[in-house]
């Protein structure tokens, strides 16, 4: 393999890893979001159940 060769593919699994990198963290930021909102309810909830 020539070093051009080898260059173009270290790029490419570089690229790889990256848009994986990103992928798990939005889907990290999804997960967080959605257990903030159901903590939020749940809260509510309380509040709700607090003042009757």
């Amino acid at each position: 393999m020539t070093t051009k060769s080898l260059a173009t593919i270290g790029a490419i699994l570089l690229a790889l890893a990256t848009l994986s990198s990103c992928a798990n963290t939005i889907r990290g930021m999804g997960r967080d979001t959605a257990n903030a909102v159901n903590a939020t309810e749940s809260a509510g909830r309380n509040v709700a159940r607090a003042a009757n």
